[in-house]
């Protein structure tokens, strides 16, 4: 036994100090970080998620979702961009072989093969201002799932959010870029990107300096997609999904000229900034004018007025001169988005000399297949070809596309790069006020208007209505990168609004919703204004009406308007007197709101029931339940059926007419309704029919005012109903 005993010492020493080793080399080796990290953003309009190895790629994680820069966020598939992609180059280069290129680039684009190869991930994270509020609906924590989102907490930081994403590359030129992201209402639908590239000489991922020459001839280029938007896709048709459809405007020739302007809200809309926008346009197929995507087959809402893009706020002119270099970027255009994204450069030996070539020249502006140009795409061509496929010929659609440089670097020196992306364009309700109009004229041909367009005049043409409005997303947008150009120039000093509350919980009750709240951490800074409370029927993708306002030192509103059997959503900010923003330079004056997202109750609340007082009085509403009039019934719930005056404790087990089991709810909460969505156990949607609810009491119910038992666990009932689909 004690020679077992050692042995089994022995053995735990030698693990341990195998662990040791394995920890020391670990950190010795550097931190390798998956090239499948990602962060998401999704604390405003605005969400969009960032990967670890530094460019973005729609179906990464696997399930086909394009789920980059959402806007607005409010509502489904309001994915804007698909890919985005990056290259650098030199030239000049001597590789860790020995090996001399006259010219050396590669590209991070399509898949993971850059990873471990050409570039090397070593820092990847997102930093908080605050800790995300939690929202509890009826004992749930609906904001759980955000958990992970955040790796840090820092109250100086000035945005709401800021991601970091540091980048080794096998040039031994390192990559940070700093992503900021801030939810005050004016400044809240676009991102502030940092791009930092420094001559570290570092070529993998450990700490170890590889190379302490001087980089010659740097170059960085960026190509980003946009399908604007994949619902506006959806109704367009075809593959504007990957923006083949999609018309690259751009700004600025003038730039040079204008630099020194003070740019005020007074006039925020300039077009002499550096800056790249994306809409969708015609598809050659469609019979009918597809811009702004109108539901055609549906009620014409627009569902593609967004329009994105990049601003160019800041541009080093080299590294010992860091003042803005008035002249870069070197192309601001279009590019054929396939034709460059798979542009690939092998396994970075002499071999690739040649496409090494073509690619720092392609970072020169030299367009591959001469399919791109430092101009505006849209009129250039759009007067003769409609469809911008027409003149780009590429399956992939149109990519804006950026290069800057060339610089110099000697070791350790660095220059930097300040860009913002935005999207705008009309609000959820317009594009369902133009698009209702339009399409009753499309459905009848003798409805000439008149239309009133944005300028106050009218015209007698249904599309040149629609499509005015449309366009007003580009003075929308150049007006968005005003004022990121105004943030970033003041040094990130927009107006602030207050922190929300940090908790916020739902209650449904019997006769009323109860919406409680913590104070907010800035209730004590003046300024302070109070709290509101907002409301919406049925879905969270509507619009939200404001129920409640008032002042500090009230945590609490009881809504005793809802009515049984409809579902309510709610959110709660905090808002500003307006007093920390009535200069009006940066943005608009007056009171501040904190983003709707911190404070969303994104599952519904209900007004119970008191529990049913005798097994008689069980009803199920609708019935028969006919899928026709679901219109009229239960709003933005079509599956939904209720089971009313139930017992507080029972098993309800739904049953065919012919005794299958269907599924089986546990209510539990002992309140006098429950909610079924028409799903078996199995989630599938059930069939018409005729089907059998068995009701079992599990717990003993005696009467609330005499203690007389109404009825005993395991008491049983039966209702039959219908189901028409």
């Amino acid at each position: 036994m004690t020679k077992r005993i050692l042995k089994i010492g022995c053995t735990a020493i030698y693990m341990v100090v195998i662990v040791a080793l394995l920890l020391a080399m670990v950190e010795e080796a550097g931190a390798q970080l998956l090239g499948t990290e990602r962060r998401y953003l999704r604390v405003g309009p605005l969400q969009t998620f960032y990967s670890s190895f530094g460019r973005e790629w729609g179906d990464d994680d696997g399930n086909g979702i394009f789920d980059g820069l959402q806007w607005p966020a409010d509502y489904p598939y309001q994915d804007n961009a698909v890919i985005n992609v990056f290259w650098l180059g030199c030239q000049d280069f001597t590789n860790a072989a020995g090996d001399q290129f006259e010219k050396f680039a590669f590209p991070v684009t399509a898949d993971l093969s850059a990873i471990n190869l050409s570039i090397f991930p070593v820092e990847f994270k997102q930093v908080s201002k605050f800790e995300m509020p939690a929202v509890i609906v009826d004992g749930n924590n609906v904001t759980a799932r955000y958990a992970e989102d955040v790796d840090e907490i820092d109250p100086t930081l000035i945005a709401d959010r800021k991601i970091v994403n540091t980048l080794n590359t096998v040039m031994g030129l390192t990559m940070t870029r700093t992503i900021y992201y801030f939810t005050q209402e004016h400044h809240n639908n676009y991102l502030l990107k940092v791009f930092t590239f420094t001559n570290t000489g570092n070529t993998d991922y450990d700490a170890e300096i590889e190379r302490t020459t001087p980089l010659k001839g740097v170059r960085f280029s960026t190509g980003v997609r946009y399908s604007v938007s994949r619902e506006g896709a959806m109704k367009i048709g075809g593959t504007q999904s990957w923006g083949q459809q999609s018309w690259v405007s751009k700004r600025g020739e003038n730039y040079a000229a204008h630099a020194g302007e003070t740019i005020t809200e007074a006039n925020g809309i300039v077009d002499w900034l550096r800056c790249g926008l994306v809409w969708a346009g015609q598809k050659r197929e469609n019979s009918f004018d597809n811009l702004g995507g109108p539901d055609v087959a549906g009620n014409g809402r627009l569902c593609a007025p967004q329009h994105a893009g990049s601003v160019i706020l800041h541009v080093d002119k080299n590294a010992g001169d860091t003042s803005d270099d008035v002249n870069q970027p070197a192309v601001l255009g279009w590019h054929a988005a396939d034709e460059q994204t798979f542009f690939g450069v092998g396994l970075l030996t002499k071999n690739d000399q040649p496409n090494m070539i073509k690619l720092y020249d392609m970072l020169a502006g030299q367009a591959l297949r001469g399919l791109g140009g430092n101009e505006r795409f849209d009129e250039k061509y759009l007067a003769t070809n409609p469809d911008a496929f027409t003149v780009h010929m590429d399956a992939g659609g149109t990519d804006l596309w950026v290069c800057y440089g060339p610089w110099d670097l000697a070791h350790g020196e660095s220059v930097t790069i300040v860009e913002a992306e935005g999207i705008a364009g009309l609000s959820r309700q317009m594009c369902e006020t133009i698009g209702y109009r339009w399409k009753q004229a499309y459905n009848d041909a003798a409805d000439k208007g008149p239309f009133t367009l944005p300028d106050g005049s009218t015209t007698t043409d249904k599309d040149v209505y629609k499509n005015a409005w449309v366009f007003t997303g580009k003075d929308s947008l150049l007006l968005t990168f005003s004022r990121a150009k105004r943030n970033y120039d003041s040094g990130f000093k927009i107006p602030q609004p207050p922190q929300p509350p940090p908790f916020v919980e739902v209650t449904s009750g019997g006769d009323r919703i109860t919406i409680s709240w913590v104070a907010s951490a800035s209730e004590a800074e003046s300024g302070f204004g109070g709290y509101k409370v907002f409301r919406a029927i049925g879905r969270t993708d509507t619009v939200f009406q404001e129920i409640y306002s008032g002042g500090p030192g009230v945590y609490s509103f009881d809504d005793v308007e809802a009515t049984r059997g409809k579902a309510y959503y709610y959110y709660v900010v905090a808002f500003s007197d307006g007093s920390n923003n009535d200069a009006g330079v940066l943005n608009p004056r007056g009171p501040l709101y904190s983003s709707k997202f911190y404070g969303l109750a994104s599952e519904p609340a209900y007004l119970r029931r008191q529990a049913g007082t005798s097994l008689e009085g069980i009803r199920i509403v609708p019935n028969p339940y006919n899928i026709l009039a679901t219109k009229l019934q239960y709003v933005g719930e079509p599956d939904k059926i209720m089971f009313l005056n139930i017992p507080g404790h029972c098993t309800i087990r739904i049953f065919t007419e012919r005794g299958d089991l269907v599924n089986e709810i546990h209510h539990e909460n002992g309140s006098g309704d429950e909610s079924w969505n028409s799903i078996t156990s199995s989630r599938q949607v059930v069939v018409s029919g005729v089907y059998i609810a068995q009701f079992e009491v599990t717990e003993d119910y005696p009467d609330p005012q005499t203690g007389q038992l109404l009825y005993k666990k395991g008491d049983t009932t039966y209702r039959k109903f219908v189901i028409v689909r």
